[in-house]
């Protein structure tokens, strides 16, 4: 009866009009009796559901596109780019109201709420899912992290096991596992278990839930439901949704096996030749399909607003690196935008937001905070945010951020390099890329032993000049920007015209000729518009 319970919690969550010879009886109250035994329960398909679920069908999806405001600033006509998801009129478009139907129909079971945690560390002693750059202790440690970042969490008790059977159902070897269930059993209150691996399968998900009586989450879910407790944007929420199908599939597996021992999973439903799986695995594909449409069409806004980028020929510079290692605060100093906000938090930032600011030339070059990295991440999720990350590879210039104080600061160059690698970032890009050490100030006497890497500190802004000067000269290289000197006649607009379309460097005024000598550097395409503009070749 419980698993029928939770069967028919799924209804509501997945339940569209059929696409095929089942239409007829989804489409009206229908009752299905399902019995083993002496067990039965009755699924009911209100028709008043279908109803609306019809009408959100009805509506097209669409996609919201980011827009730049550009305003002078009084400090030297620096540009402010507001990066707000904004609607745009004329198109089809997604309303908030269907963004937050799918998003919170799509919640996996049993991970909201309160809960007190006992996590759980399998340290495996050999082969290939040995960490070789870390320990044991600090992955623990990072696990601890991620708990405490959600508020209605709390870590009640932690323990790290060896294991050298990581591949099996229970992970650990007969003895082990005995222990660590009589141990979970005795602490009082643990609601749920927290076992530090990316993924759990299915079968291992059951097994353990069984014998721990309790709810099992692996990293996956956790950082998903960091992420749900962070998203704000329509952009991020239609992500989430997306990289949660995995899981419900997960549940949906488990669900259908508990149901089997009652005999009742494999019967047909309403005559329509579908077992309850079957439908329920094509509704399930039928939402991640909506969605990956709608993702689609952010993917074409994004590039309509990169070429929009490109045409006003601002260099972008991408600021990444591991989750809570510094960029919105790097960013924030480098461009004086007071409207961001850090925070000490991992996956603080989901979205892409773009930021202006001034580099020694007075050049601008916009900014582009980006979502942090976490080792031991699947590819489903990296894959469910490709659309956010894409922005990396039409970047101009990578700063990778690293939190020099942290002990795993190592470790966590490695995983960002494989995040990129993974994302297939082009080689001109990796070759040019900034290493920044950041948080230097809680570093007694910091030296770094690697070479052409940039210390600072945002927080203290220190080492921030030299940084800007490191930016300035591969945007140059990397952006085929001229330095040229320019013989203008001050009775023309050409200086004025210079000081609006190219980074002016220095003046130097003949007031005898009523003329002067500019300093600028300047775009090819730009210098073209110059020379057609005021020399007539």
């Amino acid at each position: 009866m419980t698993a029928l319970r939770r069967i028919h919690s799924w209804f509501p969550l997945l339940q569209r009009p059929c696409t095929h010879s089942g239409q007829r009886a989804a489409s009206t109250t229908c009752r299905t009796l399902l019995t083993s035994h002496h067990t039965a329960a009755v699924i009911y398909c209100h028709q008043h559901w279908l109803r609306a679920v019809s009408t959100l069908q009805s509506r097209a999806f669409a996609l919201s596109t980011r827009t730049f405001k550009s305003t002078d600033d009084l400090k030297g006509g620096q540009q402010h780019f507001d990066s707000t998801l904004e609607d745009d009129e004329g198109e089809d478009f997604i309303e908030d109201s269907e963004v937050e139907e799918l998003f919170q129909q799509q919640v996996p079971t049993g991970i909201e709420g309160h809960h007190r945690v006992f996590i759980v560390h399998p340290d495996v002693k050999w082969g290939s899912r040995k960490q070789y750059l870390t320990t044991a202790e600090l992955m623990m440690a990072e696990a601890e992290g991620l708990v405490n970042t959600l508020d209605n969490w709390r870590v009640v008790d932690k323990i790290i096991l060896s294991t050298k059977t990581p591949e099996k159902k229970r992970i650990f070897g007969k003895g082990n596992f005995q222990s660590l269930t009589e141990k979970i059993r005795r602490t009082a209150g643990i609601t749920a278990v927290f076992v530090n691996v990316e993924r759990l399968s299915p079968l291992s998900e059951r097994e353990l839930e069984e014998a721990w009586a309790v709810k099992v989450f692996d990293r996956y879910s956790v950082v998903l439901h960091i992420f749900r407790c962070n998203a704000r944007t329509k952009e991020a929420k239609l992500q989430i949704s997306l990289a949660e199908i995995p899981l419900l599939r997960s549940r949906l597996k488990n669900e259908i096996a508990n149901l089997d021992q009652q005999g009742g999973g494999a019967r047909y439903i309403g005559g329509s030749g579908e077992t309850l799986m079957e439908v329920q695995q094509r509704l399930l594909k039928e939402r991640e399909m909506k969605i990956r449409s709608a993702l689609e069409k952010l993917r074409k806004k994004r590039n309509l607003l990169r070429s929009q980028r490109k045409h006003k020929e601002f260099p972008i510079v991408s600021v990444l690196g591991y989750t809570n290692c510094g960029k919105t605060t790097l960013i924030k100093v480098l461009t004086g935008d007071s409207g961001l906000q850090p925070r000490n938090q991992l996956f603080a930032t989901l979205d892409v937001t773009v930021h202006a600011g001034q580099l020694p030339s007075r050049m601008t070059v916009l900014y582009v905070d980006t979502i942090g990295f976490l080792s031991q991440l699947p590819h489903q999720l990296i894959d469910s945010f490709s659309a956010t990350l894409e922005d990396i590879k039409h970047s101009d210039l990578l700063i990778h951020v690293r939190d020099i104080s942290h002990p795993e600061t190592v470790n966590q160059k490695v995983n960002v390099l494989s995040v990129l690698k993974n994302l297939q970032i082009p080689d001109r890009l990796m070759s040019s890329m900034i290493e920044v050490h950041n948080k230097i100030d809680l570093v007694d006497n910091y030296q770094s032993a690697e070479p052409n890497t940039l210390p600072i500190s945002a927080l203290e802004e220190r080492g921030l000049d030299v940084l800007k000067k490191a930016v300035e000269e591969e945007i140059v290289n990397s952006t085929g920007k001229q330095i040229l000197n320019l013989k203008v006649d001050l009775s023309t607009p050409q200086l004025s015209w210079l000081y609006k379309e190219a980074a002016v460097q220095d003046v130097h005024v003949n007031a005898d000729e009523g003329s002067a000598v500019v300093k600028v550097i300047i775009s090819t395409a730009a210098y073209g518009r110059y020379k057609k503009l005021f020399t007539g070749r």
